[in-house]
């Protein structure tokens, strides 16, 4: 079945706790109106996570070659990147640190002095205002729930899982901080000598902040199971990113998401990755599932844990329990119009892709009357192969702008291509009268026609969705500039992929008669992978 925005799978009357209050859109915009000045940090794409500490660590070390500022110092400056998106905390105490020690040991003009200051300021500022509105809107919240109270589902247990990979990564972190800071003597050059000891002091700093994210984690987690909690009634449907999304408990259009929190059910490993529920008619092309009613426990703050009691996605299954494995996100006013302009940009452009796949489906068509197709097949081409070619040259030049530290730069970045690369260079998807196939790392899997759900080029990846009991979704990418295409009339080969695929797999006239063999299906990618990665660990201890 398929559901609109305000059609909501509802939770059996039963399981509400007795008492608990609706959010409602009044209650919930004045959560809303707690949120701090749109300038403040809130949210960050899962790439910064990995950025955001790397540069954090290759800026203390250049400021330790330069021997600008002692190492701890500089690693202090550099952390606030770190710290004022993820743990406001230590931003609020360090900044004002990190300001003293620029304007005390800074080996700077005034006027740089004043501009880095000037920046720790405004660091210190965003973190107080954030810790700010938490509390401000952990009272509104408070004041929501009228004092209604429940004890979390058993499904939950009592002993949580949050916090421990964190924490042991911290730890580890912390320990190869100071075995780099230790070894700083043994390096060659004196640029490498001065430069690690910094280097060092930021990698342990990074390693305490990940332990304290742990240990907060955990210590949220368990006062949560303490004892009866805040209830609200809310709605929830799984986001384009898989992370539920809630919403107030009448806002049954789905017009303003109040936050978000990454979940897993109740009972499962939280390593188990993929938990999307059934694709094909509860989600729609964009992957957004229904709205569902739920019970909200603990209090919605940004950073607080909380505890989801939803209905099943799919009608005829029982209630899930979802338990979150990260902090409520709240989304601003500036990520729901960023999200609003990104949903009309995707109708306009639905309107050019219809046009195409018509016309790629009466070319397929048009080319299989009075012949036999028996297998069709897409290849990784011109578009890969250029995205390729830049990567590895920036790489290269990227990596060899650092001294000692290209060595750690060249060492990740020749895993990140062993395992990247392989895909883009020979990914090939194979088309037959059973379904895809699909060469992937390890091998090669296939996607019946039947339990195809998306087929989507948007951005720079081609994705082509499966349920997750048959497939989940295979995905590539490529370096794209559609102001270019558009002017000189060129169509992405993703895009004629996916126009393909899709005609082949709305249309069973349109499909490959024959069964694919072997060859035809390609090979695993991993071999490929191997020889990336001892070429490229060859070269950075040769060629560096």
């Amino acid at each position: 079945m398929s559901t609109h925005a305000d059609e909501v799978l509802r939770l059996p009357r039963g399981l509400v706790p007795g008492g608990c209050p609706d959010w409602d859109r009044v209650g919930a915009e004045r959560w809303v109106r707690e949120l701090p000045a749109r300038w403040v940090p809130l949210r960050a794409r899962m790439s910064l996570a990995v950025v955001l500490p790397m540069g954090a660590v290759s800026g203390a070390a250049t400021l330790g070659e330069f021997g600008q500022l002692p190492g701890w110092a500089a690693a202090v400056v550099f952390l606030q990147v770190v710290w004022v998106v993820y743990r406001p905390e230590a931003a609020l105490v360090f900044a004002p640190v990190g300001a003293v020690v620029v304007v005390a040991l800074g080996d700077w003009p005034w006027i740089v002095r004043g501009v880095i200051v000037g920046a720790l300021v405004v660091v210190g500022t965003a973190a107080a205002l954030r810790l700010a509105a938490r509390r401000s809107q952990r009272a509104v919240a408070l004041e929501a729930a009228g004092g209604v109270t429940a004890v979390l589902p058993e499904a939950v247990g009592g002993r949580p899982e949050r916090g421990g990979f964190l924490f042991g990564f911290g730890v580890v972190t912390v320990v190869a901080g100071g075995v780099l800071y230790a070894t700083a003597g043994l390096w060659p050059a004196a640029d490498d000598r001065q430069g690690a000891p910094a280097a060092g002091w930021a990698l342990a700093g990074l390693g305490l902040t990940l332990a304290l994210s742990g240990a907060l984690a955990r210590r949220r987690a368990v006062g949560l199971r303490a004892g009866p909690v805040p209830v609200l009634r809310v709605l929830v449907r799984d986001g384009e990113a898989g992370d539920p999304e809630v919403f107030a408990a009448d806002d049954t259009g789905a017009l303003r998401p109040l936050f978000t929190v990454a979940t897993r059910e109740a009972g499962d490993q939280e390593e188990d990755g993929d938990e999307e529920e059934e694709l094909p008619e509860l989600f729609d092309d964009e992957r957004v599932g229904p709205l569902r009613e739920a019970v909200l426990y603990g209090v919605p703050s940004d950073g607080a844990e909380v505890v989801l009691l939803a209905a099943a996605a799919k009608v005829g299954e029982a209630p899930v329990v979802e338990v979150g494995t990260g902090p409520v996100r709240p989304v601003s006013a500036g990520t729901v119009w960023l999200r609003d302009r990104r949903e009309r940009g995707r109708a306009a452009q639905e309107v050019v892709y219809e046009a195409r796949r018509r016309g790629v489906a009466e070319r397929i068509a048009a080319e299989g009357a009075g012949a036999v197709v028996k297998v069709r097949r897409w290849r990784a081409g011109w578009a890969d192969w250029i995205s390729v070619t830049v990567v590895v040259l920036y790489g290269v030049w990227f990596t060899g702008t650092f001294g000692w530290w290209r060595y750690v730069w060249g060492l990740g970045l020749v895993l990140l291509a062993a395992r990247v690369l392989p895909r883009l260079l020979a990914w090939r998807v194979t088309a037959d009268r059973e379904g895809l196939w699909f060469n992937g790392f390890r091998g090669v899997r296939q996607l019946a026609w039947d339990d195809v759900r998306a087929v989507r080029c948007r951005g720079v990846g081609l994705r082509i969705v499966g349920t997750p009991e048959s497939f989940g979704e295979w995905s590539v990418d490529a370096f794209r500039w559609p102001w270019l295409e558009r002017r000189l009339g060129v169509l992405h080969p993703y895009e004629r992929t996916a126009a393909e695929i899709t005609a082949m797999w709305r249309d069973p006239e349109l499909r490959p008669v024959g069964v694919s063999d072997v060859r035809q299906r390609g090979s695993a990618l991993w071999p490929s992978g191997v020889a990336i990665a001892v070429f490229g660990v060859t070269a950075v201890f040769l060629l560096l």
